[in-house]
């Protein structure tokens, strides 16, 4: 007896060493493996980027990872035991009697095409339920960051009912390959106990004829009940491994996807050569698609201020954006100070440039927090000159608890114009020699608008600062050294304000728009 009680005591201590270490190792993968997925996501260029949704993204990060850290825990702890009880039941049955262990065998095998049928049935299954996943997070994303519009529009229930739609589409999909997936125990028991009926059977008729004992025909009862429990296991097993399989397979997909973009080794500035140059520069958004930009040439000189007008659609953003590197050209040469973009390291790049993007995205924390995200190092005077040049400097230390003032979760708690400042704010703590500015000050009123162009222009005076700026307003580009007007993605007019107001049908036309919607104002 003492020495069945501490072979227990072995077992448990044995089991809770398993299990503790299986826990480590399952939680130590899915740490490692959301880390690399997140850091290999952060490689992406802006057209990888747009292959994937947001919210697709945070699916693969979460639920899909999740999915495989639970199965790799589900393999160390039960499929390095299961194989081991059913292939020990099998063979000791095979010394008690060889015939009847033959029923064993058929058994697993009838079960392992079981197995394999509902294995390929529910796996693809299982990749919808998680894509469908991916719409009902988007979903919810989009209603919850959107909330004021939809109710602006009494759009409520209109949101209801397209969500309840995606909700039951995950639901019913989940049914279906859960209803599959739930034949597996069903269809096991009913094998095993088949082949257990067949074993008292055929044995009853051996013990009959004095071939196997009573005893003997117990022994391979109770063998076929091991291999009944661990086939369960394995059952189970394959549920899980199915989800992670699908799991598995859309991370690969992220995985597989790698930047199109190559860091340049560096590259030294040429301080006299033009600061920015374009030479018959042509950009898709699709590979092998039509060309969104076509055949741009543009040379920026150190120090001006080249101000870029369009319609919608034109092009604006995609051109700066193949400025500062955010996309590769498909055809063409970009070159800043002289040497080829691609040429420059990130970091590099980063330094020279200083972008205010046209949404105004703040992170959760403190004003300074998020000045610092250009520029760790920057000092409280270069943070105190990029508040007063970007006119930020007035309602920031109007703030209660000033620098200190905690941002909400995308600058809620600020209103759309001191959002915008606070990201000019952000591209000139880095003291960057290219400033862009992409419509980023499209809420602000005309005096502060003024005002901002006031002080960028004596920024550009005092430290060659070049600026870049995309506006939907005339009146906020009027002034700069140079007009680039784009319409379909073409350039069709460069120069300044008056020679174009003269040349350029395109930029009249947007003028006259302007000043007569201001002069019926």
């Amino acid at each position: 007896g003492s020495i069945i009680l501490a072979l227990g005591v072995f077992g448990l201590a044995f089991s809770l060493t398993a299990q503790f270490f299986a826990s480590r190792a399952s939680l130590g993968f899915g740490t490692n493996l959301r880390r690399d997925l997140y850091s290999h996501i952060n490689t992406f260029s802006y057209s990888e980027l747009d292959k994937f949704s947001t919210t697709s993204l945070i699916t693969r990060l979460t639920s899909d990872v999740n999915q495989a850290q639970q199965a790799v825990a589900m393999f160390i702890r039960l499929v390095l035991r299961a194989p081991f009880i059913a292939v020990g039941a099998i063979v000791m049955a095979m010394l008690i009697d060889l015939k009847l262990s033959l029923i064993f065998v058929a058994a697993a095998l009838v079960i392992a095409v079981l197995l394999a049928i509902i294995m390929l049935t529910t796996m693809p299954k299982y990749k919808d339920v998680q894509s469908k996943l991916d719409d009902v997070s988007r979903l919810t994303k989009e209603n919850l960051s959107g909330a004021r519009v939809v109710r602006a529009f009494g759009a409520e229930e209109r949101e209801k009912r397209i969500f309840d739609n995606a909700a039951q589409s995950l639901s019913q999909t989940s049914i279906k390959v859960s209803a599959v997936s739930a034949l597996l125990n069903p269809l096991t028991y009913s094998v095993l106990n088949l082949a257990v009926i067949a074993i008292l059977y055929f044995g009853g008729k051996s013990v009959y004829m004095g071939n196997l004992t009573q005893g003997e025909i117990i022994a391979l009862v109770n063998y076929m009940t091991q291999i009944l429990n661990a086939l369960i296991v394995f059952a189970n097993l394959l549920v899980t491994f199915t989800k992670a399989s699908a799991s598995a397979a859309r991370i690969n997909e992220v995985f597989d996807v790698t930047s199109s973009m190559q860091e340049g080794s560096g590259a030294t500035m040429d301080e006299s050569a033009p600061a920015i140059e374009m030479n018959d520069v042509s950009f898709a958004y699709a590979q092998n698609g039509d060309p969104f930009l076509k055949n741009v040439n543009l040379t920026v000189q150190k120090g001006d201020s080249v101000g870029i007008l369009g319609g919608t659609g034109s092009g604006k953003t995609t051109l700066v954006s193949l400025m500062s590197r955010l996309y590769d050209a498909t055809s063409g040469e970009v070159k800043i100070y002289g040497e080829n973009v691609k040429n420059y390291t990130n970091a590099q790049l980063r330094q020279i440039f200083g972008v205010a993007p046209q949404k105004a995205v703040l992170f959760e924390g403190s004003v300074k927090d998020n000045l610092l995200w250009a520029n760790e190092n920057a000092t409280d005077e270069d943070i105190e000159n990029a508040l007063e040049t970007s006119q930020s400097a007035e309602f920031v230390n109007a703030l209660k608890e000033g620098l200190d003032t905690q941002i909400s979760q995308g600058g809620k708690n600020l209103s759309g114009g001191q959002r915008q400042r606070l990201t000019i704010a952000r591209a000139l703590v880095s003291n960057p020699d290219i400033l862009i500015l992409d419509d980023s000050s499209s809420a602000l009123d005309f005096a502060t608008d003024a005002k901002l162009r006031k002080a960028l222009s004596h920024l550009r005076l005092e430290k060659g600062l070049t600026t870049v700026v995309v506006s939907q307003r005339a009146t906020s580009i009027k002034y700069c050294d140079v007009i680039v007007v784009l319409d379909e993605g073409k350039i069709v007019g460069i120069g300044t304000h008056d020679e174009l107001i003269k040349s350029c049908d395109v930029y009249k036309e947007i003028c006259f728009s302007q000043n007569k919607g201001e002069e019926n104002k």
